[in-house]
């Protein structure tokens, strides 16, 4: 598994290598420079000690002084490289996770909440450019520190440079008992914040209805729950980081001691000289800061590690609807709009295991430029055969067909590129009517769109508005009514002018009369489309060439409005219920 993780973080590195290996190189002439510094103290210390000159003393300091001067600068442009790339690595997660949760059906983002999802590209993300940034060159420039301080340690002293480390297999036992806990600890923080973004999604996409309902007490006691629990995981997470945090530089800085105790001695002994002295404390002390950020490091990677797992949960995520290797191209001038249907049948899947079919045994033809309205009770199948016409739903082969081509053949821009479909949820952006309108074709004219907005008989009611097109609708369509989003959706769906158009429950909050209005519109002139209208409103669907009346994912009786009433059956009973109801308004 860590392995794993591993591989996938060079593969974030990978397009910036360069700068990688660039800043990495920096890093190593900054701790080549970091081990001739002591050495030229030493050899000032021990030269002054033998012929005392103030020459001598100004060559050595501007020496050190340029080799300093040269290690900061060296420095800067290595940090600057290594946390450059983090920041790249952090753009491309990013682009990549938004473009493939662009690639997901509609049925994923219904059992993962946008608040997670959110707070995996974002937070999950931040976690993996630091542990590409700052983890990269706390450990580059540990490896170098060790590497190049050690040999100049020991060619000065063997006894006392083994001696002043003989505490750093203690720091690795520690840090070997620590990890496991902090990555436990930070894979509950990181869960805990994902529970308060739901929270907090939820409550704010809500609002109105939290508000009809008073239950901002409840909600606010909810947060408070979710916020405390994230609280004590976050205490719990920084009980453990303080800790080892203060105890790894303790104990690098044992080694001065140890330093001072036999270095002194050995001076004694005549086996070093002051000048070795003070370069092997100055080295001690250069080990020290590396030993310091080990715990820092270690921190960022048990995040970056948990973070990894959480990207690459999404990333692995293969979608359900996708195009084959040899999928047809249609164009939309090549569609005529011919609607089939041959034993459909399709089921949700679910977590008894049961089945129970949304649509069995489902078949039709639908001509082209043919007005057909479906009917039927409430969870009949009618938003679910809405849904599966553009391959909304992962359909099986052989069940639908576009004038011919069986719709999962079909390149899925194109099937979609020729249906218009607007679904139950009229969504709109929080961006301006007339951008809300031309979404489909972000490049049409001011004609257009008002044509459009003509058609589905709410041009006369933006004019109206304080901006008229230009004005901003809010979040997911706030500040209109219902039917003023439905028919802005309807109008956004007319403006992409599809050979096909289904309406799904789309116009539920318009009267009936606009609805039979706007119905009829679509139904008559030269450019007319092949609909689906799915609607309660019976008064408007008796205006279709045809109906389809559906009962427990069936179709179970069709015809024109005049023959079903002839019937005996679902459709006149509905019929019957709706008169009823327009006597006693």
């Amino acid at each position: 598994m860590a392995q794993s993780r591993l591989r996938k973080l060079g593969q974030y590195l990978r397009p910036h290598w360069k700068a990688a290996v660039s800043g990495v190189l920096a890093l190593f002439i900054v701790n080549f420079l970091g081990v001739r510094i002591p050495l030229q103290i030493r050899d000032a210390i021990d030269t002054l000690q033998v012929t005392f000159s103030f020459d001598q003393v100004f060559y050595y300091v501007v020496l050190v002084l340029g080799m300093a001067s040269a290690t900061w600068i060296v420095r800067m442009i290595s940090r600057t490289l290594l946390f450059g790339v983090g920041r790249q690595v952090e753009f491309d997660l990013k682009q990549k996770l938004f473009a493939h949760l662009l690639t997901l059906e509609p049925s994923y983002f219904a059992a993962n909440t946008v608040g997670d999802l959110i707070n995996r590209s974002t937070s999950d993300v931040d976690n993996i450019r630091r542990l590409l940034g700052f983890a990269v060159l706390s450990v580059a420039n540990t490896l170098f520190a060790y590497a190049l301080t050690l040999p100049a340690m020991l060619k000065i002293d063997v006894k006392v440079t083994l001696l002043s480390l003989a505490v750093y297999p203690v720091m690795l036992i520690l840090v070997q008992l620590f990890s496991t806990r902090l990555r436990a600890q930070q894979i509950v923080v990181q869960e805990q914040l994902s529970d308060l973004s739901e929270l907090i999604q939820e409550d704010m996409s809500g609002i109105a209805l939290v508000k009809i309902y008073a239950q901002e007490e409840n909600e606010r006691e909810a947060f408070q729950r979710r916020n405390q629990e994230l609280l004590e995981a976050n205490i719990s997470l920084a009980l453990t980081r303080s800790t080892l945090l203060p105890l790894l530089p303790g104990l690098a800085s044992v080694g001065l001691l140890v330093v001072l105790r036999f270095g002194v001695s050995a001076i004694n002994e005549g086996a070093i000289t002051v000048g070795d002295f003070v370069a092997l404390l100055l080295y001690v002390g250069q080990l020290a800061f590396p030993a310091a950020l080990l715990g820092f490091t270690i921190t960022a990677y048990q995040r970056g590690e948990v973070s990894v797992d959480r990207i690459e949960t999404i990333l692995t995520v293969q979608p359900k609807i996708r195009d084959r290797p040899d999928a047809i191209a249609l164009s939309r001038s090549q569609v005529q709009g011919q609607l089939t249907a041959q034993n459909l049948t399709f089921a949700f899947p679910t977590v008894s295991g049961t089945v129970k079919p949304a649509l069995q045994q489902v078949s039709f033809t639908i001509q082209p430029q043919e007005t057909v309205a479906i009917v039927g009770t409430i969870g009949a199948g009618k938003s679910t055969l809405a849904n599966a016409l553009p391959r909304l739903l992962d359909i099986a082969p052989g069940q639908l067909f576009l004038d011919g081509y069986d719709i999962t053949q079909v390149r899925l821009a194109d099937l979609r590129g020729a249906i218009a479909y607007v679904p139950q949820d009229s969504f709109l952006f929080s961006t301006t009517i007339k951008n809300n309108i031309r979404y489909g074709e972000p490049g049409a004219d001011e004609a257009l769109v008002i044509q459009a907005a003509k058609q589905a008989q709410i041009h006369s009611e933006i004019l109206n508005f304080p901006h008229q097109y230009e004005t901003i609708v809010g979040e997911r369509g706030i500040t209109l009514s219902g039917g003023q989003r439905q028919r802005t959706a309807l109008a956004r769906a007319l403006l992409v002018d599809a050979p096909i158009l289904i309406l799904d429950d789309a116009l539920s909050s318009v009267d009936n009369q606009t609805a039979t209005q706007i119905l009829r519109n679509l139904s008559e002139g030269t450019h007319r489309k092949t609909v689906l209208f799915i609607s309660h409103q019976l008064s408007a669907a008796a205006s279709a060439d045809r109906i389809f009346v559906m009962e427990q994912g069936a179709i179970v009786q069709s015809g024109t409005h005049a023959a079903l009433l002839g019937q005996t059956g679902l459709y006149k009973t509905l019929w019957n219920q709706h008169q009823l109801e327009e006597v006693l308004q």
